[in-house]
This record gives structure tokens, sequence and C-alpha cells, in this order.
């Protein structure tokens, strides 16, 4: 099978095996901490499985399989989470959290679709996070205030790491550049999405690229986006410099969640009226559900950039094909 793969010239890692490991439990233990305090986030445990007849798991694009399979005692069909979008919203409602306050867990997902290459496998660790609001924190600036947080927590971990380990050279800009998918096409029309994603990136460091979703003014979406999590006129990505790969690095996909207004007209968008039956979709129709905001910050995504590798496989232990094994170790890559 063909894919792409980037090999860096002269590639070494900066630190041996046994300091990666070290560095990667610094960054985990530190920024799930100031992410927490900035954005009052309290600890839960979540689900690595859920019920098929709940609609309750990420559809992503909308095209993934689903790992799944049927259980012993339970009717029905189990499947392996490929996110918690929907489940933290369901949570804060069944916990009972009030505006400003939210959750967060450490999220384990098999997406056994995605195509491995240097950033892509087929385990996906996040830091899950979801925020209760109000009806009039759904606007523009109250998500870019988030990601400003978000993306302070994230240089403020950078420091820390820097000064344990000086042999480390990534330094994270905070002075996020906000643009929305419609603007970037009308600055590069002549593009592809992700040469776009390239070139603003490589300009400004960190970028927050929002509405991602909807079909822009040529015809064809930036990205997909699942029609019943986030509001495709209040989300976006995070994206920042990746030096090693020389390429534009996504970090978090996140949002202001669909109201009653926003799924309706994103499902009919969709051609996905039926799922309004589930229970899912049915509490947000009828206001059972919390508004919220939320989103997923890549664990092994933030320690490769950190730690400057060359392949997430090198802060992940997951399953590869073996030439890619190969290949990598020719390169000086050494897969986990």
């Amino acid at each position: 099978m063909a894919r792409t793969m980037v090999f860096p010239d002269s590639y070494a890692s900066a630190l041996t095996q046994r300091d990666t490991q070290k560095a990667i439990k610094l960054i985990k233990d530190t920024f799930q901490v100031k992410l927490a305090e900035a954005l009052n986030l309290d600890r839960i445990t979540a689900p690595v499985m859920v019920t098929r007849e709940s609609g309750i798991n990420d559809d992503l694009n909308g095209v993934e399989r689903k790992v799944h399979f049927t259980m012993k005692e339970i009717p029905g069909v189990a499947e392996v989470v490929q996110s918690l979008a929907k489940w933290k919203r369901t949570a804060l409602g069944k916990y009972g959290y009030e505006p400003g306050v939210g959750i967060y867990t450490d999220m384990n997902a098999i997406r056994r679709d995605d195509d491995c290459d240097n950033l892509h496998s087929l385990f996906v660790d996040q830091w899950d996070w979801e925020k209760v609001i109000t009806r009039g924190d759904r606007t523009t600036g109250f998500l870019m205030d988030t990601v400003k947080k978000i993306v302070r927590a994230l240089r403020e971990t950078n420091d820390i790491l820097c000064e344990k380990y000086p042999a480390l050279s990534c330094r994270i800009k905070d002075d996020v550049f906000f643009i929305t998918t419609q603007e970037l096409e009308d600055m590069y029309p002549d593009l592809s999405p992700k040469q776009r994603e390239n070139e603003i990136v490589k300009k400004h460091g960190t970028v927050f690229l929002m509405q991602i979703g909807d079909k822009l003014k040529s015809g064809i979406k930036h990205d997909g986006r699942a029609p019943d999590y986030d509001d495709w006129a209040l989300n976006g990505d995070i994206l920042l410099w990746n030096d090693v790969l020389k390429c534009a690095f996504e970090i978090s996909s996140m949002g202001i969640r669909v109201d009653e207004k926003s799924l309706h007209e994103q499902l009919k968008k969709a051609d996905a009226l039926e799922r309004e039956k589930f229970p899912y979709h049915k509490g947000i129709l009828d206001g059972t559900l919390p508004l919220t905001i939320g989103g997923g910050l890549g664990q092994s995504r933030i320690c490769m950039l950190l730690l400057q590798k060359a392949h997430i496989g090198e802060v992940q232990v997951s399953i590869w094909p073996e030439d890619m094994r190969r290949e990598c170790e020719a390169h000086n890559i050494i897969l986990l």
C-alpha cells in the first residue's frame, strides 16, 4: 500500500529512549494540571466502549468503521470508542455540572481506518474535555478566549520541559492567529486545504482555523466533521508549526457543541435526520442535555511535537506495518 512518509535529513532524536519516557511523563503530568486549572475542569473516568444502540459513539467524518463486538450476557452490539465527544456532554448532564465548570479524561480509542504515517496511528490517546456553558457563551469571542487559555497552558508546559531538557529547542508561540476556512480559501484559492494550512501556519506559528465542516464557496469542505457534535460555525482546529516535519501540525479539534437549531440543520445537510431518534440527539433537541464547549487534545501528538520526534510511534506503542518499521529504522527513527 502506498503511503506518504516524511524522513527528515540527518534525523536524530534529541533525547535517548529512556529520557524520552521520562519526558513524556513530565509533559502529561504538567499539561493536564495546567489545562484543568485554565478551564476549570475536574478529572473523571471514561469508557473505552459504548453500545451501538445509544448513538453516543463519535462518527468522526462519518465514514470510518468502528471496532465492534457482541457480548456474552448483554444483548446488542458494543463499539470501541472513536472519541468521547458525545459521551462527555451526557456525563456533564448526568453529574449535574453548572456553567463555567467541566471535565477532562484520558481517552484511548482505536481508529481502524486511519492511515499509518508519521502523524497517524490506529491507536489514539487524547485528553478529552468538555465544559458547560450558557447560551450567551455560544459566541466566536468565547471560543477564541478558550483557545488562548489552552495554548497558554501548552506554552507553560513547554517552558518547564525545556528547562528540564535543554537539548530540546521547540518553542510554542502563544500569540494565536485566528482565521476561518473561508478566509483561508480566499487567501489561497489555488491550493488544497492541507497546502493552505501549511502556508498559514508556517507564517504564523500558532493558528486556530475556524468553521470546519460546512461547504465553502468553492463547493468543497475544508475538512469533514460529524454533524452532531461541533457547531460548524463555532468550531476549529489548533494548528502548530512542526519544524521537524516542516508542516502544519494539528493538536486539537474542538468547538462549541451543537444546540437544538444547529443540530437539526447540520443533520439535514448531512442527510442524517434519522439520528434524531437516538437518546443523545433527543436530549439536545429537547434541552435535556446542557450546552457545552469541548474538544480533544492529542497526547501523543503533543509529546511528539514538544520532544521533536519525527514519528508518532516514537512516543506511543501501537501496531505498524512491518515495512514502515524497517524504513523508519533505516532513517534512524526507532519506533517503540
